[in-house]
């Protein structure tokens, strides 16, 4: 999958997997919370049940006038009588602060319930029921949510999977058509290429023939042509490439690729300033570093001023190239990293290059950074 639709799809699930989650949490949350009301309530009705219960008890007591009250209790119940006034009389616990306008409370993991008594029974006027929650089905109603949620994520994310791929296959099948027609017309760039770049070394060696101007014309317009080629063949290859790390010089490659795009700086009349050190190693591949640094070359050669600044710094830490051309309006900074993306559009190309430079600084963990002022210079530098 290329690195577009995997950005596509990764966009997709994002938006797709968090809106269904919270949607779902949101869901499992009011489910939560109306269960556990209704264990609440449920718990409530125990506590009436079993102030019903002792109110009978006391109702007993008051009939028989038994001469030694034995007051009644069952756990996990706790209760207590209290008299009109509201003094407390007896009870198997004795409760502070209690809320003698709320019928049924909670109060910390404790639940009260004050059940008023009518006729008064032995003086009593309020029965006092209270219990510890009881939180076992509480916890398996928990446990039982986080079984939901996690169930439904395992789900949604292989649901999200496949309607993602459904998502991206149009964009990957006109990547696919896309690919087999750069692949096809590269194939039937290289040959005709290599045969006028050849010539015309050939021409330039042996003879000394007229119309020099000429010959260096058709020189620019075929190493365009074949930097055309190796970009589309890179980007083509480009994932299934096996790379050679090797230890390079990047001074002498650097000074080799200028050498090699001087027709076109010579023909642009532009001045060149070279900052170069000597013996600058790096452990890449020779054919990332040659994209890398002739893009970089083109692109400030291409977008240039006639009789314009080009000039090139490496360091031992960086590779920094600096052209006073177009430059690039500030919102489109970002955008023209992408493949197929240009700011402008008065010079010809495919808008490949920074997209390719972006993918072997991505490979080898260096920084890119672009430094532009419109129609007055562009910086670009690379950090490792």
């Amino acid at each position: 999958m290329l690195r577009s639709e995997k950005r596509s799809l990764f966009r997709f699930l994002g938006i797709y997997l968090s809106s269904t989650f919270i949607l779902f949490f949101l869901a499992t949350v009011i489910f939560y919370d109306f269960q556990k009301h209704q264990i609440i309530d449920t718990q409530n009705a125990e506590l009436s049940d079993e102030a019903e219960r002792l109110t009978q008890a006391l109702r007993q007591l008051n009939k028989t006038f038994t001469p030694s009250l034995i007051y009644p209790q069952e756990k996990p119940f706790d209760s207590a009588i209290y008299s009109l006034d509201r003094a407390y009389i007896f009870g198997s616990f004795n409760p502070k602060n209690l809320l003698w306008d709320k019928e049924y409370y909670q109060q910390g993991e404790q639940l009260f319930h004050i059940h008023p008594l009518y006729p008064y029974y032995l003086g009593v006027s309020h029965l006092v029921i209270a219990r510890t929650i009881n939180q076992e089905p509480i916890d398996n109603l928990i446990k039982m949510s986080i079984l939901f949620l996690f169930v439904a994520g395992i789900l949604f994310t292989l649901l999200g999977v496949f309607l993602g791929k459904l998502f991206i296959a149009p964009m990957k099948e006109s990547i696919e058509k896309m690919n087999r027609f750069i692949e096809d017309t590269t194939h039937e760039f290289n040959t005709p290429i290599s045969t006028i770049l050849t010539n015309i070394e050939l021409l330039d060696a042996l003879y000394d023939c007229e119309g020099k101007q000429e010959m260096k014309r058709i020189e620019i317009a075929s190493k365009t042509l074949s930097r055309l080629y190796e970009d589309l063949t890179y980007l083509k290859l480009n994932h299934n490439y096996h790379r050679q790390i090797e230890t390079l010089n990047i001074a002498q490659l650097t000074r080799e690729r200028i050498e090699y795009f001087y027709t076109l700086i010579e023909a642009k009349q532009l001045n060149l300033n070279l900052h170069i050190e000597k013996n600058i190693l790096l452990d890449m591949d020779k054919n990332d570093a040659i994209r890398m640094i002739d893009n970089l070359l083109s692109n400030a050669i291409k977008y240039n001023k006639k009789k314009g600044l080009l000039m090139v710094t490496l360091t031992q830490e960086k590779l920094s190239i600096t052209d006073s051309g177009v430059g690039i309006i500030e919102k489109n900074i970002e955008l023209i990293r992408g493949r197929f993306k240009r700011d402008n559009k008065s010079e010809g190309g495919f808008g490949i290059g920074l997209d390719i430079v972006g993918q072997v600084v991505e490979r080898y963990s260096f920084e890119f950074d672009i430094i532009s002022t419109y129609n007055k210079s562009t910086k670009v530098v690379i950090t490792w």
